[in-house]
């Protein structure tokens, strides 16, 4: 089975991503700062339980299948380093087997600063957001150019980078007629955050890297994840992924789901018309799955918008008050004042058939799936701080 390198690998979405490549008998290595986990200490932030090191958690998967998962930390802003993944000249931290080609077929690059409340904190953590972004993607882009062209870039991007314009959102590109000629641009994007410019910044890189080199890259276009239990976190608990429930890293339903469980008023921002887009955390990894299995061609960019349904802010609080309600929580819903710089009620209609059309198969947030992670929250509820769920971090 071909070599798969993951960058991010012990993120929300870095380190189920693994265990899943690993499962189907790839041969993952995968690399990380712990860039996550830092800010959570120096930020306290809340994580809803604890989680093993990387190298534990890679030793733990072994004990467990019998299969290995390579360990690299560092930071991927270094040049030298990033390099060093497609020479074969590093060194692992933990291996079962250190044989590695230096040559992976796919590098799926989620190593990013992946919170817009972080980036426009204050201004250091806003230069932090911008100099670890923009510099892995040109470190990795210029890797790839100097050493294996024919490597497969999946790259995690947002539905954030498009903003809520007042017209269709079409797959990454759209079909411009302008003064009697046509031609087929990049889809406007206008940001809400600077870590969403960041997003936009990345895809630029890509496809100049694309343009100029002709690399393979394919972008998928992400909404707000949701979910805490993959098949194989549920080997055993300590495999579970990160999992914060605070303003600056949680995800929306993931902090609706622990305010409703400690009887938090749930904290919708203004008016609650918000529109995004969600999708299942095992539908990240189907998503990323079917790109790897059908690769983008060499010289194209190909975009994916990741997302299965659209929800209003105030649709999920709905779904959560009613899921945990009938659970016996004493759920409330709060309307407070938006701290965001953000239009409260939109227009939003992107298409999102790309995936589906490549083999993903989509799962929906229904009640028992609301109601799964409940459960799992509820056992944990001796961990929750009521004190950093919320604190207003302002744009």
């Amino acid at each position: 089975m071909s070599e798969i390198l993951i960058l991010g690998g012990d993120g929300y979405l870095g380190w189920p991503t693994a265990m899943y490549f690993s499962n189907k008998g790839y041969n993952v290595t995968v690399v990380d700062n712990y860039f996550r986990r830092n800010s959570c200490v120096e930020l306290d932030s809340g994580m809803l339980y604890p989680v093993p090191t990387l190298i534990e958690r890679a030793k733990i998967w072994h004990q467990l299948t019998g299969k290995e998962i390579k360990v690299i930390i560092g930071d991927l802003t270094q040049p030298d380093l990033m390099r060093s993944l497609f020479t074969g000249n590093l060194e692992y931290n933990w291996a079962v087997n250190k044989n590695y080609s230096g040559a992976p077929a796919t590098v799926v690059h989620y190593a990013e600063q992946p919170s817009a409340p972080y980036s426009i904190y204050n201004y250091k953590y806003a230069d932090t957001t911008l100099t670890n972004n923009l510099r892995v993607t040109n470190n990795l882009i210029w890797a790839i150019k100097d050493f294996c062209r024919d490597t497969h870039i999946i790259k995690l991007g947002t539905m954030g980078e498009y903003g809520t314009p007042d017209i269709d959102i079409e797959e990454g590109w759209i079909d411009i007629e302008h003064k009697g000629r046509k031609g087929t641009f990049l889809f406007p994007r206008q940001a809400g955050s600077l870590y969403h410019t960041t997003k936009i910044m990345d895809t630029d890189l890509l496809w100049f890297a694309v343009r100029m080199w002709d690399l393979c890259v394919t972008d998928l276009m992400q909404g707000p994840v949701y979910g805490i239990q993959t098949p194989e976190s549920d080997i055993d608990h300590r495999l579970r992924t990160i999992f914060n429930y605070d303003e600056i890293f949680g995800t929306i339903i993931n902090r609706f789901i622990v305010q409703a469980v400690i009887g938090y008023p749930l904290t919708v921002y203004g008016k609650g018309g918000q529109t995004r887009g969600y999708l299942n955390i095992n539908d990240t990894l189907q998503c990323v799955h079917m790109s790897e299995k059908t690769p983008a061609d060499k010289g194209e960019l190909r975009i994916f918008n990741q997302i299965m349904e659209t929800f209003s802010a105030n649709e999920i609080a709905e779904i959560v008050d009613r899921v945990g309600r009938n659970l016996g929580f004493d759920v409330n819903i709060d309307h407070i004042d938006n701290p965001r710089k953000e239009a409260e009620e939109h227009y939003y209609n992107p298409t999102y058939q790309g995936l589906i059309e490549i083999g993903v198969e989509p799962h929906y947030l229904t009640d028992e799936v609301m109601e799964s992670m409940f459960k799992v929250v509820a056992s944990y509820r001796e961990n929750i701080r009521e004190d950093v769920i919320f604190k207003g971090v302002k744009w």
